[in-house]
């Protein structure tokens, strides 16, 4: 089988950014995933669940409600890694477009007094919730964003290319 295009990324070099993971034409136009990584993989632990799924609700809200871009919105989700989100938006843009509604979504956090959308009938896992420790980690986040706004890592993603055997077998880095 062929490798999925996030997992030809070479994890072992991502940093804390924001990356175009995949760009496609679909019915209705261009639509762009988003990379949006907390956390260096393999290296730093983990968003909490709990809070990640706080940081899903609050950051999916203000991003369908608070922005201009509201409109071109299609989803806003964690990765199962645990280490960021997906953000697609309608349309092809850089992700160096994209940082300021990224780093005023991370900073709205901070002024939130519950999570929207937590009651059993809203929610899959109401009680799976974390407002303290989303606005930490979302305060770090912001913070990291603005300390490394002229970084231009932050927004390049470190793909490798992979040596590929005539049968398939995907080799790695040794």
């Amino acid at each position: 089988m062929k490798l999925i295009q996030s997992f030809s990324v070479d994890h072992t070099l991502i940093v804390p950014g924001i990356f175009v993971s995949r760009a496609d034409n679909v019915a209705g136009g261009m639509v762009t995933t988003y990379d949006i990584r907390m956390k260096r993989p393999n290296i730093e632990l983990v968003i909490d669940v709990a809070a990640m799924h706080s940081l899903e609700h609050l950051i999916a809200t203000y991003l369908r409600n608070d922005t201009e871009w509201k409109d071109e919105v299609i989803y806003w989700g964690p990765m199962g890694c645990l280490t960021g989100f997906y953000l697609i938006l309608k349309g092809s843009r850089a992700p160096e477009e994209i940082y300021e509604l990224i780093l005023n979504a991370f900073k709205s956090v901070e002024d939130a007094e519950i999570v929207p959308g937590t009651a059993p009938v809203n929610c899959g896992n109401y009680l799976m919730h974390n407002l303290a420790m989303a606005k930490w980690y979302a305060a770090e986040f912001a913070g990291y964003l603005e300390s490394n706004r002229g970084n231009d890592k932050i927004f390049e993603y470190p793909k490798t290319d992979r040596l590929v055997t005539d049968d398939g077998q995907h080799f790695f880095d040794s």
